[in-house]
């Protein structure tokens, strides 16, 4: 199988290292020459395009499957339409329109479209309820992703991630230090998140489905500090509730909208496929961050 990965970034690098390992042809797709330097590092292709340019990508090969997971750079609604919407329905139309159609597109999605659910439990059926404009935009997209395919003959599959961490994202100070505010975590390791793409492309499952991917263990802000600090010898961070937090002089409107979407995610759908976790829960994704620290 030849994958193209749009976007190749934190976990699309892992993702084309995996799929090269496992004796597939990929080829990562970047802006940047910083970009494709990463790539190539990585050892696979690489190519130089942007998904909001449709000339730029007849440059990628003809390919059995499209990852798109690019960035909008942490910009606003506006800047994140114009990548994960406008964008997005450029490579659907430069895809389709080619003499040789992929056979997938998977579309790299977050569990922020959720919105607020008082800390209940949400899963790749439950309605989507965005509370920011540009988790609106993610819950276009994710409709694009599924709809928009079809016109070609192509499936859509949507692969909602959870919060990334691993490698050069283990922020452990932010949790030992303090304070901490309550709320969930809902986690997933880079090495998983490529991993399960891996598996949804390899082993052809959700084809035109939403699937979630998270660890099998959300867990309480609080917790997730205090169980830190007791693995590295420290004592527990100071916290603070919500309404603590939004008593802030300097909250941004973003954080007060992000303080008040709480819920915890659930994976069945894609465990249901088979896949199996590398790290099932945070307690494995970070055992190699304490010893390293405590090394």
């Amino acid at each position: 199988m030849r994958v193209a990965i749009l976007g190749c970034g934190y976990v699309g690098l892992e993702l084309g290292r995996q799929l090269t390992e496992a004796g597939h042809d990929v080829v990562g797709v970047r802006r940047s020459e910083a970009g494709i330097a990463a790539i190539e590092d990585a050892g696979f292709d690489a190519v130089r395009a942007d998904v909001t340019d449709a000339s730029s990508l007849s440059a990628v090969p003809d390919v059995d499957a499209v990852v798109f997971a690019a960035s909008s750079g942490g910009g606003d609604a506006e800047q994140a339409r114009a990548v994960y919407v406008d964008g997005l329905r450029t490579v659907i139309d430069h895809f389709g329109g080619r003499a040789s159609v992929p056979d997938r597109l998977v579309y790299t999605s977050s569990t922020g479209v959720h919105g607020d659910h008082d800390g209940d439990w949400v899963d790749s059926t439950t309605p989507v309820e965005p509370a920011t404009p540009k988790a609106a935009v993610l819950a276009e997209a994710e409709r694009v992703a599924l709809d928009a395919p079809r016109t070609y003959g192509m499936d859509g599959t949507v692969a909602r991630l959870a919060g990334l961490y691993g490698p050069d994202r283990y922020r452990l100070s932010r949790y030992l230090d303090g304070p901490v505010t309550e709320g969930y975590l809902n986690l997933l390791h880079r090495d998983d998140a490529a991993g399960a793409i891996r598996w949804l492309l390899t082993a052809d499952a959700c084809r035109e489905q939403v699937v979630q991917l998270v660890d099998d263990e959300p867990v309480s802000k609080w917790a997730f500090a205090d169980w830190l600090a007791d693995q590295c010898g420290r004592d527990p961070p100071p916290k603070r509730t919500t309404a603590e937090r939004l008593a802030d002089d300097d909250l941004s409107e973003r954080a007060r909208r992000r303080l008040l979407t709480s819920k915890r995610c659930a994976n069945d759908r894609l465990v249901t496929t088979g896949y199996e976790f590398t790290y099932p829960t945070y307690r494995d994704g970070y055992r190699a961050a304490i010893e390293s620290r405590l090394a």
